[in-house]
């Protein structure tokens, strides 16, 4: 069974991996779905959901298989961050661990050098420059919901249906013809006749 990380934080948008993890965390998938934090006390989300989280940032064994590091969004992105979670996407990227992050979660990358130098989006390309004064990486925004570039998956804040379809993409936990019945369902509300 491959792991996939999300990374929780206190304020955490509970909704923008809610789709996402849903689907990855069936059976058969040959995934399960952990939450890792900064330290194991219990995170609350947005929406009040309080979490538990699987890992710690303090005691993390690196040796530990993981398939993806999922980052949403939420109220604590702009403030600065532990270092610690620097460490994580650095070893993420060093070892082409492909790392998806939504809405105010691309403001840390963007801060940390990690959106300089791979396609990508964000709130807005002024947005994520206002947040991010050390942001370089302007030549390769995209405009768009959800860019999936080499080992990056980015999505601005109201595209988390659009994030997770790169994510189950990437996953091959769906493909082709089911996929776009999954995204059809989840954008429009039904699937096209």
């Amino acid at each position: 069974m491959k792991n996939v990380l999300v990374l929780v934080t206190n304020g955490f948008a509970d909704w923008e991996a809610a789709y996402v993890t849903a689907e990855v965390n069936k059976p058969g998938t040959g995934y399960q779905v952990k939450t890792i934090a900064v330290d194991l006390h219990p995170k609350t989300s947005m929406g009040g959901f309080n979490v538990l989280p699987d890992y710690s940032l303090q005691d993390f064994s690196f040796d530990l298989p993981f398939s993806m590091l999922i980052i949403p969004g939420g109220t604590g992105w702009k403030s600065e961050q532990d270092q610690r979670l620097k460490q994580l996407v650095q070893y993420c990227v060093d070892h082409q661990i492909s790392v998806a992050a939504i809405c105010d979660a691309t403001i840390f990358l963007g801060k940390n050098g990690f959106l300089d130098h791979s396609k990508h989006t964000s709130n807005t390309l002024p947005y994520l420059k206002q947040h991010a004064p050390d942001y370089k990486g302007e030549q390769n925004y995209i405009d768009a919901q959800s860019v999936s570039g080499d080992d990056l998956i980015t999505a601005n804040g109201s595209g988390a249906v659009e994030f997770s379809r790169d994510i189950l993409s990437r996953l091959n936990v769906l493909e082709g013809e089911a996929l776009n019945r999954w995204y059809d369902i989840f954008k429009v509300g039904f699937v096209k006749g």
